[in-house]
């Protein structure tokens, strides 16, 4: 089963979702940064396998990475105090605070550890770093952020979500640039409102739970696999309406929360902005139907031999947000009509 976890890993789950909440219920920065702290000694333990030396190595750079940016975090924080009337050093501060959050969750320019970092976890603790793990340094950077600062990051984040996804074999950094790419739109969605920002990230995470299950559950871990094993004819057709839904093409219902963003942007006019972001989702769209093209119609007799049919309940839970993601954007014009 892909949640089935022993005691000790259920244990670490629970310290890591209590110290989201310490952080972002935190009244002072040096609270939050408790919080962040707690967070990552419970996820070392649930990334680190002692038989796995990818996944040990992923779990020490992982260790590195976020001391690293902990401790700009602090030492930001601790300027910030000192100099809390000194107004010209605000900006100063605002951006340096940010980068150290922004280190933290993955984000370009600072994202050179995720792909690398993703590449040696398994698909559980992968949609647990590309969505829980981004919800308390999103949080906190919307208490104190720099706009033009973030401008830049968002078209940043987009470009290279969508550029660093070619040449690349692993479903597992695939999925790491996309989730790159998805992390400008979160931000966008942050900087219009917080509310907005949790309807994104809700759909998001419910998109990235239905791709990582199935990888799980089909064992996969690079492109390849996808047309050397020789997949049901439905199991196919659900990774190609999810990988389309992720990707935000209408009219599947990972478009309806790009779709409401990019009206706010627009009303606000961000036109060079959302222009920016659109592009990058096409780029990101076209290697997405690159591997769906190449697992629908790559055929040779070999694979006639063999084929898999999964009779497994979960399935019926693919099979419902596939549906869901068919329909969705009917149900979305509503809201505009």
């Amino acid at each position: 089963m892909f949640f089935a976890l022993n005691s000790n890993k259920m244990f670490f789950m629970f310290i890591l979702f209590f110290s989201t909440l310490i952080s972002i219920s935190s009244n002072s920065w040096l609270g939050s940064w408790i919080g962040l702290e707690i967070n990552l000694l419970s996820f070392i333990p649930l990334i680190n396998n002692s038989n796995n030396i990818l996944s040990s190595e992923a779990s020490l750079k992982y260790f590195l990475i976020q001391s690293i940016a902990s401790i700009n975090l602090l030492f930001y924080i601790i300027m910030k105090m000192i100099l809390m009337n000194n107004f010209e050093m605000n900006n100063l501060f605002s951006i340096m605070i940010n980068s150290s959050l922004l280190m933290k969750m993955g984000s370009a320019p600072f994202h050179f550890w995720f792909p690398n970092i993703v590449e040696g976890l398994s698909w559980l603790n992968n949609f647990i770093l590309m969505t829980w793990q981004k919800i308390t340094p999103i949080i906190l950077m919307s208490y104190y952020f720099n706009n033009n600062f973030l401008h830049f990051i968002i078209i940043m984040n987009a470009t290279i979500g969508a550029i660093g996804g070619f040449n690349q074999t692993s479903l597992r950094k695939l999925m790491a640039f996309s989730s790159i790419n998805n992390l400008s739109w979160m931000i966008s969605a942050m900087m219009i409102s917080e509310n907005m920002w949790m309807f994104y990230f809700f759909f998001y995470s419910l998109l990235i739970s239905v791709m990582c299950f199935m990888f799980y559950f089909l064992n996969m871990f690079f492109i390849n696999q996808l047309f050397l094993i020789n997949m049901n004819f439905n199991i196919k057709l659900f990774l190609l309406i999810n990988f389309l839904s992720l990707g935000g093409l209408p009219p599947f219902i990972g478009f309806f929360p790009k779709w409401v963003i990019i009206n706010f942007l627009l009303m606000n006019n961000f036109y060079i902005l959302t222009f920016v972001m659109i592009m990058m989702s096409l780029i990101l769209l076209f290697f997405y139907i690159r591997i769906l093209y190449s697992s629908f119609l790559f055929n040779y007799l070999k694979l006639k031999w063999m084929k898999i049919f999964i009779k497994n309940k979960m399935m019926y839970f693919i099979n419902f947000f596939s549906l869901i993601s068919i329909s969705g954007m009917i149900l979305s014009t509503f809201f505009f009509m």
